[in-house]
């Protein structure tokens, strides 16, 4: 009988409730529990499992360049972070409130893995997630420009509730990149959410634009009542001699 319950979860794709019954069964502790105890055990395990999936593929479908945690994140005297303000990023209320969040700083000194470790955080609490860098980002929609999908490509990146930026501003921006960001950043502004990183203080994001009248309207909506990390010190690349994606 139970070996018939078994593969019936299994087809039925309860991975949760199969894994947690077998188990049981191994041990012997299904005998431990009353039916509502053992019921109740499933359903939590399944659930769990459920839980555990969704956020595997959001974290998939996010395409991080890398693993990235806020536990790990290095509170170094000399790098100007503040602990309670990424605790209350982690929490990713300013998500929920249509909110940006800009870090500038040098090469190396780690806005990629924080900027990641906030995603990953946002991802495990339910939002949609995508990470792109930015010089691939817009060389890619030339091309879908090119082939006719550049309108589902937006629509895609439309559809995520936090944007992730990395490496904004690392060569300036021409007619058709400048003209693709002005879309991006029209059909999210008041609806969801940017994280961008940055070499560049937010100061000189007008001159890499370009463009007066669209850098303008760009940066109202990206930097108004945006949040701010800048990253003081040296590369920790520099430090500890290692590559720029694995500092943190």
């Amino acid at each position: 009988m139970n070996t018939s319950t078994l593969d019936k979860l299994r087809k039925m794709k309860f991975f949760g409730m199969f894994h947690a019954f077998k188990s049981s069964m191994e041990t012997g502790k299904t005998n431990d529990y009353t039916a509502d105890e053992l019921l109740a055990h499933l359903v939590d395990a399944e659930w769990d499992d459920r839980q555990n999936r969704r956020i595997e593929r959001t974290i998939l479908y996010a395409r991080f360049r890398y693993k990235a945690s806020i536990e790990d994140v290095h509170y170094h005297a000399d790098r100007s972070i503040d602990r309670n303000q990424i605790m209350r990023l982690a929490d990713c209320t300013f998500v929920d409130r249509f909110e940006n969040l800009l870090i500038t700083g040098s090469t190396g000194i780690g806005k990629s893995y924080i900027a990641s470790a906030v995603g990953y955080q946002a991802c495990v609490l339910g939002y949609r997630v995508l990470y792109t860098s930015t010089p691939k980002l817009f060389a890619k929609l030339k091309m879908a420009k090119a082939d006719g999908s550049y309108m589902k490509e937006l629509a895609k990146i439309e559809r995520q509730q936090l944007l992730i930026l990395d490496d904004f501003g690392i060569q300036p921006f021409d007619a058709q990149s400048r003209a693709a960001l002005m879309e991006i950043i029209e059909d999210r502004h008041g609806k969801t959410s940017l994280i961008i990183t940055s070499q560049l203080p937010v100061s000189k994001w007008f001159e890499v634009i370009g463009e007066k009248t669209i850098a303008d309207a760009i940066l109202d909506r990206i930097v108004h009542d945006a949040h701010r990390i800048e990253l003081k010190g040296e590369s920790m690349r520099r430090k500890r001699n290692v590559e720029p994606e694995n500092t943190h």
